[in-house]
């Protein structure tokens, strides 16, 4: 089964929205398990202390390796990745969200403060993953994200396994704009072509649709996809929006 442990100075705050809707069903009913290690409970002293001031000076605390080190060592080496919320590590994407679905789980270092030592970034091997180009307060709201990117890919926990195929990210370009219920809203319509029942022109319709947006939002996603290094706008059909 694959599990995610969480190591955690605020393990009150879990499981948040990964106890909520599809992910929290599909935990209820045993597709995926989710524990929590309190890094408090290996503090020092009377105050269980886990962190310190910075070596060399500056702003803030750091948290201490022999602390992180404990916590570390009290989940099973079991083959998971060893994860530390970091904005220094590579971004979060849907490619590692299907490598980490792929696996028995992952271990996620949670940290707070200025950051966690090196030297036990190093002697545990983490790996350092971000969720993006800006800085939280911590790293639980940044690893729910990304197991709730991850679980949602694993059998059983969609309801319909088709609908994963299409999404934003998954074949390279950016989802397709959707509609429903009303046919006419507010004056606009939905666009014609989805309601023709002409299978072939629906699917050309939404992959042009899209590039176009790839295209227009995502210039870097677009390039890869293309393999180009200065993609032309792509087609946009003649389909009313």
């Amino acid at each position: 089964m694959f599990t995610a442990t969480a190591i955690t100075l605020i393990p009150e705050a879990w499981p948040g929205p990964l106890g909520a809707s599809i992910i929290g069903r599909a935990r209820a009913e045993g597709l995926w398990a989710l524990e929590t290690v309190d890094l408090r409970g290996f503090g020092l002293g009377k105050h269980r202390k886990v962190d310190d001031t910075p070596a060399g000076g500056g702003a803030g605390l750091v948290i201490r390796p022999d602390v992180a080190a404990a916590a570390l060592d009290s989940v099973p080496r079991d083959g998971r990745p060893r994860i530390y919320l970091s904005p220094r590590g590579p971004r979060f994407d849907q490619n590692m969200a299907r490598d980490w679905a792929a696996g028995p789980g992952v271990v996620l270092f949670c940290g707070r403060f200025e950051g966690l030592d090196e030297r036990v970034i190093e002697a545990r091997g983490l790996q350092e993953v971000s969720l993006g180009d800006f800085v939280l307060a911590g790293g639980d709201v940044a690893a729910m994200a990304m197991l709730e990117a991850a679980v949602r890919l694993l059998p059983g926990v969609a309801g319909n396994s088709a609908s994963l195929t299409g999404e934003s990210f998954e074949t390279g370009l950016l989802e397709h704009p959707q509609f429903t219920l009303p046919r006419v809203w507010e004056d606009r319509p939905t666009p014609e072509v989805l309601l023709s029942g002409d299978h072939k022109r629906i699917e050309e319709w939404r992959l042009s649709r899209s590039k176009a947006l790839t295209f227009d939002r995502r210039p870097d996603l677009y390039a890869a996809y293309s393999e180009t290094p200065t993609p032309t706008a792509p087609e946009t059909g003649d389909e009313p929006d």
